[in-house]
């Protein structure tokens, strides 16, 4: 063809299918093997396999790095290393990033952090849930400092979505360094068997301070799960991941400005006699508080959120009368459903998530109190309880507290109290509000009477059941307006039911400041 020769329309578009097809294949045909062969999709397959058939609308397919340094001259890096875009999940719009490891190993640098941040910017503007499927060796080492200043560019778009839309991010391989941040700044991390997430890998570590550990015992999802809580759900596999997001996002509204979508609901609100069986009236008893949920909720569906952290409390969503609830309940089957630091923080931020994002709260109380001990002390068991204390007296969504049995001293107010802004407060026949346990108060307040008592067994076991009808009983604090009823326990689902219908338009006016200062 001659200098001045044209191609023609046809030529042209054959040229941009070729192009278009080379640049769809990554890393090449050879690589996305590989990655098949370790267990995971592509990031391709990913998208393909969250968003609804033939939604996907991609974004920057073209985009080129600009490097020239250290060997980058002239390197082609398909979408470098990022595929970013928007499509439907359940016929709603969401915006989506998945890195690609065949392309240098997904690693970042400046273009591909900017198609990711430019992608963040687009959930914004349209009010769309953000997903950023992570598979990535971390900074791009060949471009210094524009590898760094593109990571600094996401975590600021993951301030700015934080409270608007929801974030999530799916870990589906390595995630080190400072690329780590970025999905603990979004709102849930789903993190696959296959993953890794650490700031300093144990080469490091154990160069710079002497301990060895291997990469799945510092950062695997097990790890994070029962230590260090980043993440909230794991995934046995890709495929699995792709599931518990969307699954997730179900629960979800598009935007702060929207409420959770309504879905069809069991309009069976009848009383449920299984509720008046499964909570013991001794207190001392344990027993799995998810199945009181189960019993509450429509048709037993819980979504459970850090399922295997700070097992001492329950937190995920449901649905009541097809509506999303967030529930928070004390686990009496771990540690007798005691509030401690790791609790606390589970807790208090699962309240602020619902709170942003229209959820109302349902609160299921059977709390002894917060867990005493120096370790608990030094570890700041203060500032963490307070955290809860915040969390609940800032959330202006509809808020219902059910006391089941116990719910003393600090931890009372803690869960949610009326004192704390709670919409209704239900109690059941078998609660007990009070300062603390009648066998703990009687032993305080009576210990020389009892000394001095002819039986002093039977003078405690008199004055146990003299605290509790004077203090602890339900119907005392009734009297003080401190609970709204008293009900049979078979009566929640249907009394819960009623209330969330009431408080469905609730506006709560605050006073006017750019934000409060939640103790840290």
């Amino acid at each position: 063809m001659s200098v001045n020769e044209q191609k023609s329309m046809s030529e042209l578009v054959d040229e941009l299918r070729e192009r278009r097809a080379t640049l769809q294949e990554g890393g090449g045909a050879q690589r996305q093997q590989q990655q098949r062969d370790r267990g995971k999709m592509t990031a391709r397959e990913r998208i393909d396999t969250l968003l609804d058939p033939g939604t996907f609308d991609e974004l920057g397919l073209f985009a080129r790095h600009r490097q020239s340094h250290m060997g980058m001259a002239g390197r082609e890096l398909p979408g470098d290393g990022v595929v970013t875009g928007a499509g439907a999940v359940d016929r709603r719009l969401v915006h989506v990033a998945s890195q690609d490891f065949t392309v240098m190993g997904g690693s970042a640098g400046e273009v591909h952090s900017l198609k990711i941040a430019e992608v963040m910017e687009q959930a914004l503007h349209t009010g769309s849930p953000f997903i950023f499927i992570n598979d990535s060796g971390g900074a791009r080492v060949q471009e210094g400092i524009d590898s760094l200043s593109g990571y600094g560019k996401i975590f600021y778009a993951n301030s700015e979505l934080s409270g608007a839309v929801p974030q999530i991010s799916i870990m589906c391989g390595p995630c080190a360094g400072g690329a780590a941040y970025s999905p603990a700044l979004t709102d849930f991390v789903i993190q696959t068997r296959k993953a890794q997430l650490f700031i300093t890998g144990p080469s490091v570590i154990k160069q710079v301070t002497g301990e060895e550990i291997t990469a799945e015992e510092l950062g695997g999802a097990d790890a994070h799960m029962q230590y260090s809580g980043v993440n909230h759900f794991i995934a046995e596999d890709d495929e699995e991941a792709l599931y518990i997001c969307k699954r997730l996002l179900s629960f979800l509204p598009s935007n702060n400005l929207e409420d959770p979508p309504r879905l069809d609901w069991d309009d069976d609100v009848e009383p449920n006699g299984a509720l008046n069986e499964i909570v013991p009236v001794d207190a001392r008893q344990g027993y799995d508080v998810r199945e009181v949920i189960a019993n509450i909720v429509d048709r037993g569906d819980f979504m459970e959120v850090q399922e295997g952290h700070a097992r001492n409390i329950v937190v995920g969503f449901a649905r009541l009368v097809g509506r999303t609830v967030g529930i928070i309940a004390n686990q009496p089957a771990v540690l007798a459903g005691v509030l401690d630091t790791h609790a606390s923080v589970k807790a208090s931020r699962f309240v602020r998530f619902c709170n942003a994002f229209n959820v109302p709260l349902i609160t299921l109380v059977d709390v002894p109190g917060f867990l005493p001990g120096i370790g608990q002390e030094r570890d700041g068991i203060i500032r963490h309880g307070a955290k809860m204390l915040y969390a609940y007296s800032a959330a202006t969504v509809p808020k219902i507290q059910v006391i089941m049995r116990k719910s003393y001293g600090g931890a009372h107010l803690a869960m949610c109290s009326r004192d704390l802004g709670a919409d209704r407060v239900f109690a059941w026949p078998t609660a007990e509000i009070a300062v603390m346990g009648a066998e703990g108060a009687v032993e305080i307040i009576f210990r020389k009477e009892m000394s001095a008592a002819e039986n002093p067994e039977e003078r405690r076991q008199e004055l146990i059941r003299e605290y509790r009808e004077t203090f602890s009983s339900p119907y005392v604090a009734a009297g003080r307006r401190l609970v709204d009823d008293i009900i049979e326990p078979a009566e929640t689902r249907q009394r819960l039911a009623n209330t969330l219908e009431y408080l469905y338009t609730k506006r709560d006016r605050r006073p006017p400041k750019k934000h409060g200062l939640i103790p840290l």
